[in-house]
């Protein structure tokens, strides 16, 4: 059995990590006199609050996906992922995306390839309705190695907070709505690509899959115009983005349960990747989205309004289950995630 332990990828250890960083830059949060940070770890973004203004920040980047945008020569939707980590995020906190900036670390330069990830961003950006206002190329032969061209792509965005959505309570017998992904997005690819890449060509045309690059490149589905929608016309009262460390993100949102009965159908390169690996469905639903790329908790009274919203924006969505008073994420009756 692989699991994201065996391939380098050690969670507990990272949450340790993360936990530590948090408790050194709170040492921080009280420099600028003028700002009062309301939010600063352990959400989807910082928030800070500057006169009667509440900003919010986020960072990310798409991982390892980077690789596998190298290994088919393909990179103009690479961007589109970048934009999609960071404003999907963003909007999780209620905030409305604004501004972005980039950086883009490679081994060399290539003023060809430069254009076309950067192209990605221009259209992640389109859909977002954000500007991209600046950025950082960083070329660096020692330390990001390799005689293709390899990169490291990430971002940070700002937003202003519209909707106060951490402050909202979730209750129990909320709702939980997904919305449909459209692949892996961009997490889990240490995982997959150690699988996958053992046993197939990144070219190779698999059965209802298609070419394995091009489902593994598929873009980040970028989910902010629906959501603000939402929030604009739906009593929502959490949102997760269903990122890294999968349905583990809903654990952000309180200290009660989620208890998810009704989950789409495996996709069927998350299915390839399990039955090639033997992966254990726990590890699974902790690492893959499984075909949610958003959740959306709300009365039971708003799941037909949210359903036609996601429906309007062309988006599949369905109430894959509800909020419970027991702590933990619960798939299928099985506590797959402790608190």
């Amino acid at each position: 059995m692989i699991d994201y332990k065996s391939v380098g990828v050690n969670i507990e250890n990272i949450k340790k990590s993360q936990i530590a960083i948090g408790q050194n830059i709170k040492h921080t949060h009280q420099i600028q006199k003028n700002v009062q940070v309301i939010s600063g770890f352990n959400h989807y973004a910082g928030i800070v609050k500057i006169n009667n203004s509440k900003l919010a920040l986020h960072t990310d980047g798409v991982g390892t996906k980077t690789l596998v945008a190298s290994l088919m020569n393909k990179y103009n939707t690479i961007g589109i992922d970048c934009i999609a980590m960071n404003v999907n995020d963003l909007i999780c906190v209620g905030a409305i995306p604004i501004s972005f900036v980039d950086y883009i670390a490679a081994n060399k330069n290539n003023t060809t390839i430069f254009k076309k990830i950067i192209s990605g961003l221009v259209t992640g950006a389109k859909k977002s309705k954000i500007s991209i206002i600046g950025g950082e190329t960083s070329i660096m032969p020692d330390l990001i190695s390799g005689t293709n061209f390899n990169f490291d792509l990430a971002g940070t965005v700002m937003g202003i907070i519209k909707y106060d959505i951490i402050t909202r309570k979730i209750k129990t017998d909320d709702a939980i709505i997904g919305i449909a992904s459209n692949g892996l997005h961009s997490n889990g690819y240490s995982l997959a690509r150690k699988i996958l890449l053992s046993k197939y060509s990144i070219r190779d045309k698999i059965k209802n899959i298609g070419i394995l690059g091009n489902k593994l490149l598929a873009p980040t589905e970028i989910y902010v115009n629906p959501i603000l929608e939402m929030l604009r016309k739906c009593g929502i009262h959490g949102l997760a983005h269903i990122t890294g460390g999968a349905f583990t993100k809903l654990l952000r949102l309180n200290e009660i349960g989620f208890n998810l009965y009704q989950l789409p159908k495996i996709p069927p390169i998350m299915k390839l990747i399990q039955e090639e690996g033997n992966v254990k469905i726990n590890e699974m639903y902790k690492t893959f989205n499984m075909g949610i790329g958003f959740c959306i908790v709300a009365p039971q009274s708003e799941v037909k309004k949210i359903t036609f919203i996601c429906k309007k924006h062309k988006l599949e969505s369905k109430k894959i289950g509800d909020v419970i008073s027991k702590k933990g994420v619960f798939i299928n009756d099985e506590n797959i995630i402790r608190s």
